[in-house]
């Protein structure tokens, strides 16, 4: 969309994405703490896939499935972080800033 600086009238528009990047960051440190519970569960789930190759196929498989635990619910909670400060950019914040007076402000939703 073409935006202008409705103080200066410059077209030199950018977009902050506060509320996006705040939530993505809570989000993120939120998913992380919820995906240890999960990632406890899935290191259990990995080590009792990996007892047929042996003690060291219990240690690679629970820390993969650690691993894989912390990812899932880091990430999720990135997505849903991101979505919902999504809904604040606009409503809440100044989400655009006029590249030429420095001027930040919110235009309309549709």
């Amino acid at each position: 969309m073409n935006y202008r600086c409705p103080q200066c009238d410059s077209a030199r528009i950018a977009v902050k994405h506060t509320g996006k990047r705040t939530g993505s960051a809570i989000g993120t440190v939120a998913g992380t703490v919820a995906g240890v519970s999960g990632a406890t569960a899935g290191a259990e789930v990995g080590a009792s896939m990996g007892t047929f190759a042996g003690p060291a196929g219990m240690l690679i498989g629970g820390l993969a499935g650690a691993i894989f635990g912390g990812l899932i619910g880091g990430s999720t909670g990135c997505v849903a972080g991101a979505k919902i400060g999504e809904s604040f950019d606009g409503a809440l914040f100044d989400n655009h800033e006029c590249l030429e007076c420095g001027y930040t402000f919110s235009m309309p939703r549709n």
